[in-house]
Parts: C-alpha cells; sequence; structure tokens
C-alpha cells in the first residue's frame, strides 16, 4: 500500500512538475534582434517619357504601435506592426518585459484590450493568428507576418500563454505617429 501511494505521489509530481514548469519563473531569456537591414541602395526606376517611379522606403516604416498592459503576468514594452523596404511586414516588440513560462506564444488578434482579468482569456475569442513561439521574455525581437494577412482585421497583440489560455499581457495597435 505505501509502494503504491508513493508511486502515486511521484507520478503526479512529475505531471505537475512537466505541466506548471515552475522554474521558468526564475529564468529569463533576453533577446536583442536589430530591424532587418535597409538595402543599400533605393534608386528611382524609369518607368518611360521621363517619368519615374517613386523607390520604395529607405528604411523600415512603422504602421502602427501599442504598449504592453499587465494581465496574468506583469509586462511591459511596445509592439509595432512594421513595413520593410521590400514590402513585407513584421511585428516588432521592443523593450520587452514579462515572466517566461510555458508555451508562449506571440498573437495578433482581433480581440479589444481590456484591463485586469476581464482582459486575461478574450483573444482566443475570435479572429487570431500565432507569429510563434515567444524567442524570450525580455528584449527586442521580430516576428514575420505571413504575406498576405490583412493587417486591417488585427488590432491588437498578446502573448498569450496556449498551455492554460491566458494572455501574459497585450498592447492594443493603433496608428503610428510621426
Amino acid at each position: 500500500m505505501t509502494i503504491a501511494l508513493v508511486t502515486a505521489l511521484t507520478a503526479a509530481l512529475a505531471v505537475g512538475l512537466y505541466w506548471f514548469q515552475p522554474w521558468r519563473l526564475w529564468q529569463d531569456r533576453t533577446v536583442s534582434e536589430a530591424l532587418p537591414a535597409v538595402p543599400e541602395k533605393a534608386t528611382a526606376a524609369p518607368s518611360g517619357a521621363g517619368s519615374t517611379t517613386p523607390a520604395p522606403p529607405a528604411g523600415p516604416e512603422t504602421l502602427t504601435e501599442g504598449s504592453f498592459i499587465s494581465h496574468e503576468h506583469a509586462t511591459k514594452g511596445t509592439a509595432k506592426v512594421v513595413r520593410l523596404a521590400d514590402g513585407s511586414h513584421l511585428l516588432r516588440l521592443e523593450g520587452l518585459d514579462t515572466s517566461n513560462g510555458p508555451d508562449l506564444r506571440v498573437w495578433l488578434t482581433d480581440a479589444p484590450v481590456k484591463e485586469g482579468t476581464a482582459g486575461w482569456r478574450v483573444f482566443d475569442d475570435g479572429k487570431h493568428v500565432s507569429l510563434g513561439k515567444l524567442k524570450g521574455n525580455k528584449g527586442d525581437q521580430n516576428y514575420a507576418i505571413p504575406a498576405g494577412l490583412s493587417l486591417g482585421d488585427y488590432s491588437s497583440v498578446a502573448i498569450w500563454c496556449d498551455r492554460f489560455d491566458v494572455s501574459f499581457g497585450a498592447a492594443e495597435l493603433s496608428e503610428a505617429t510621426a
């Protein structure tokens, strides 16, 4: 009887440790990615009869941005949707500072950002797209936005814990100011 009880408790402890991964709360992973390099030369291309076609922007252009608010865990930083010189888009997280956790993802969503516990679980209720696993819980990082994605359909960014279906923090995106 004692052996069965010890075996059951050991199995339950192992499953609990795997599921919750509490050691991650004390492990930070810092990422320091720069924006992709600007092409060396952006020149106007002739389009006939003395007129020119404007060159693409010489560098990245911030389209929308927002500041993170805390949900399940304290979260700070800025999220920006950036158009690169080649016309592709990425989500840039700058100065991110949140807790580490199991199975964290970066999501673009159509959900409104709500303060407090009312905002913890709203991001999987509507339209959302995962841009991948969170690279690090601190620092600056880039996430490619799939080509053809209608950016106008997404109004917020969430650091989403897929394991527990909860937002660590979120940022509402609004038009960038010059």
